[in-house]
């Protein structure tokens, strides 16, 4: 299948689905009278769900996550009971930004190990049964949803297909096909996959990466060599590194028609090939007794034609493609919908900016004329104060002196002083002689 490009790795709101699901042993809930209840939705509903373990934790981080992407916030906000149960609302995965699909696909890292760690204590915590047996269930539904995931990531990328030779010319699309098709023609063509779990596969390992004499293959000694933290069980994880060289035979990240989402789906599959087959007590644990008993069976010698790969087994129906076609097409038309609003919104907006400025230059105009006549009346009643607040008088006459300002003034020796000329006396007249 040709490749379209990364994607995110894990659907988690389809784990908000799976929780509700979860069977869960709580005690009696208090009934409430029909008076006192009152519906919710969206993160109330989600956060009202105590799963127990750690799980309520997780899923309130979970929601915290998914409230940073503003568009799924509005739509969870909305959501009520039917739409979580139904899946409604994780088809709206599909659009939240790729930095919160990570911080999403690493909380669901963290989960994942935590409820391996607690599998992996089952042989010595006999005494909390129901814990493990609640944390099975958990993988089990987190392998559900990483299928699902994979499904709507197949349609979209065959939906993205589609439409990309839809919009080419004629003999663009023929030469864009024929380069699909090559590409198909590539990825087909690899060595035989050897069935995970069986003597041909095993032999392979033991061989190739445990560098052993095939001829001197023994199960036993095989399963404590690949028991790497040796607690006696080979895990999920233990498990799909068998599967590494089978999956190299299909997949190399430097072809280009190579799917590297498509291989993890792939590892999967093996893994629960195998677990089906040999984890007699479905505990998601295989122990060395039911390792040994698979490699008794007719099946560990004889697998036919080898290993079925993913292409060979449609993840979609045409019908669920098509409907699948039809929620894009009715969500395209959502966004495209709120980017018109928006869009007018936005030109609303620059109207009513344009007004505000206008507004804003009249009222400067305005106080700038009022300043203007203010000044012109203060010059007509009266002297104008000075910088520091003290009045300046006209003079009657241009010979006077200006006072200076009262900072500026400097002291002067007395005798320094002026005193005005006094005007000239008069001599006296004599009246005796008049």
């Amino acid at each position: 299948m040709p490749s379209s490009g990364p994607r995110a790795v894990l659907l988690p709101l389809l784990l908000l689905r799976a929780v509700l699901a979860v069977p869960l042993e709580r005690g009696t809930p208090q009934q409430e009278s029909p008076a006192t209840e009152s519906p919710v939705s969206g993160p109330a509903l989600l956060s009202s769900q105590d799963t127990g373990l750690y799980y309520h934790r997780y899923l309130q981080e979970v929601i915290n996550v998914l409230e940073t992407d503003g568009h799924f916030r509005e739509k969870l906000q909305a959501a009520n009971a039917e739409d979580i149960k139904s899946g409604k609302l994780s088809r709206e995965l599909d659009f939240v930004s790729h930095h919160v699909r990570t911080k999403l696909d690493e909380l669901k890292r963290q989960e994942v190990s935590r409820l391996r760690m607690l599998l992996k204590a089952k042989m010595d915590a006999e005494q909390e049964p129901s814990k493990q047996g609640q944390a099975t269930r958990d993988l089990a539904q987190y392998d559900a949803a990483h299928h699902e995931e994979f499904k709507r990531y197949e349609m979209l990328k065959e939906h993205e297909r589609r439409r990309y030779l839809e919009s080419l010319g004629e003999e663009q699309r023929k030469e864009a096909e024929k380069k699909l098709e090559e590409q198909q023609r590539r990825h087909r063509e690899h060595p035989k996959v050897n069935v995970p779990g069986s003597q041909a596969q095993l032999k392979e390992v033991w061989e190739e990466l445990d560098g052993l004499d095939p001829n001197r293959f023994n199960p036993k000694t095989f399963f404590i060599l690949h028991d790497i933290n040796s607690d006696g069980v080979l895990d999920e994880q233990e498990l799909e590194a068998l599967f590494t060289k089978e999956l190299e035979k299909v997949y190399d990240p430097k072809n280009e028609e190579d799917d590297m989402r498509e291989m993890e789906e792939e590892r999967l599959r093996m893994r629960e090939h195998v677990m089906k087959n040999v984890d007699t007590n479905q505990d998601r644990l295989v122990t060395l007794e039911e390792f040994l008993a698979s490699t008794q069976r007719k099946e560990f010698g004889d697998t036919g034609e080898g290993w079925e790969t993913v292409e060979m087994h449609p993840a979609y129906t045409e019908e669920e493609l098509r409907r699948f076609e039809e929620e894009l097409a009715a969500r395209e038309a959502e966004l495209n919908a709120k980017a018109q609003r928006l869009s007018q919104e936005t030109e609303a907006l620059g109207r009513s900016q344009g007004r505000l400025e206008a507004q804003k230059r009249e009222l400067q105009q305005a106080v700038l004329q009022m300043e203007q006549r203010k000044q012109q009346q203060q010059s007509q009643n009266g002297p104008a104060p000075g910088p520091e607040g003290q009045l300046k008088f006209s003079q009657d006459t241009d010979d006077a002196p200006v006072p200076a300002p009262a900072g500026d003034q400097k002291d002067v020796d007395p005798s320094e002083k002026k005193v005005p000329d006094q005007p000239p006396e008069l001599p006296r007249l004599d009246t005796q002689h008049l």
